[in-house]
């Protein structure tokens, strides 16, 4: 890259470039922990040689809180590794649906929602709310949210399927135990160049106003944006921006995404990847359960990992899941 002639052949240079940021990718974590664990050797070796009581009590206090740093660290980076596809590095498009059930499935979607926002902001994802339809009473029927950080889609995708829950119905006045289902789906943000070529042709474009919240935040024109693909039947609408062009371009970005899935899923010929993991949004599809009467429990079916604590799971502690369910998959393709 220091070559005098390196940016002559535009196309030549931007293939080293991004060889070089991906190895720089790889590394960079690798230095991190290292870096960290010289830290601490550092920091011992200081309070050996501290004669002071209370310094060496302050020194050994440090060392423990660079070990927990060292620790999370090394842990993040034992995970990453798991990961091995194409696009799990890439931003992620999250998308719950309620399944049947009326206010309960709709609350129970947007119990989902919250959850998912609360994991994302403890691993530093940004979430922005790309289209939202709310439930008639409670909670909401659809929502489409773009997660963007390193490994979004690698972590995230762990999650896609059937999620169900099992409570007193808050919206029963009988108070009857009522079993409501949301499924959640993920797809992976493309780059610029990405081989995903949508025509004006392919595509049927629909404008509405966007709804919210009331007042100064619901648009007075039909800025929000409804893409159809006809070819493929795939439907994304954007209403996040009050401009219909940056609503479109969201929106477009979401569209060759979910192409591209679809794709990728036909040349494996794999439907049940995208499909079939899902599968209908009803009882015995789910991939976790979440029950909060009459014990609580969230268990994750295919691990079979259970912990007790359903409520500290719905704040977005899902480490636990998303980390098992990634060296299951490693296992599995390894067999």
């Amino acid at each position: 890259m220091a070559a005098p002639d390196f940016w002559n052949d535009q196309n030549a240079a931007k293939v080293v470039i991004d060889q070089s940021n991906a190895q720089r990718a790889v590394l960079n974590p690798f230095k991190v922990v290292s870096g960290r664990l010289d830290d601490v050797r550092i920091l011992v070796e200081l309070a050996e040689a501290e004669t002071d009581a209370a310094h060496r009590a302050e020194t050994l206090g440090e060392i423990t809180r660079e070990m927990d740093l060292f620790e999370a660290a090394f842990r993040k980076l034992e995970i990453e590794a798991l990961f091995n596809g194409k696009l799990d590095r890439h931003n992620a498009y999250i998308n719950l649906h309620a399944g049947a059930g009326g206010t309960e499935a709709c609350d129970w979607a947007g119990m989902l929602m919250r959850m998912y926002r609360r994991y994302c902001e403890q691993h530093g994802f940004q979430v922005t709310m790309l289209d939202m339809l709310a439930g008639e009473e409670a909670g909401v029927k659809n929502v489409t949210l773009l997660v963007e950080g390193e490994y979004a889609y690698g972590y995230l995708s762990a999650e896609r399927g059937v999620h169900r829950l099992v409570r007193i119905s808050p919206f029963d006045s009988n108070k009857r135990r009522h079993t409501s289902f949301a499924s959640l789906d993920v797809v992976a943000e493309l780059d610029d160049d990405a081989e995903v070529e949508i025509t004006e042709a392919d595509l049927r474009v629909d404008t509405y106003r966007a709804g919210g919240a009331g007042g100064q935040h619901v648009n007075k024109t039909d800025s929000a944006i409804r893409l159809t693909h006809l070819a493929t039947g795939i439907v994304v609408s954007c209403q996040s921006e009050r401009s219909q062009h940056a609503n479109r371009t969201k929106a477009m970005k979401l569209l060759r995404s979910r192409v591209y899935e679809l794709m990728q899923d036909q040349k494996r010929q794999e439907m049940e990847k995208f499909y079939g993991e899902k599968g209908e949004i009803a009882w015995g599809h789910q991939i976790r359960s979440y029950v909060l009467q009459p014990y609580t429990m969230a268990k994750d079916h295919r691990t079979d990992v259970e912990v007790g604590n359903v409520m500290g799971v719905l704040e977005g502690d899902l480490d636990r899941f998303i980390e098992a369910y990634l060296k299951y998959k490693r296992t599995s393709a390894a067999g």
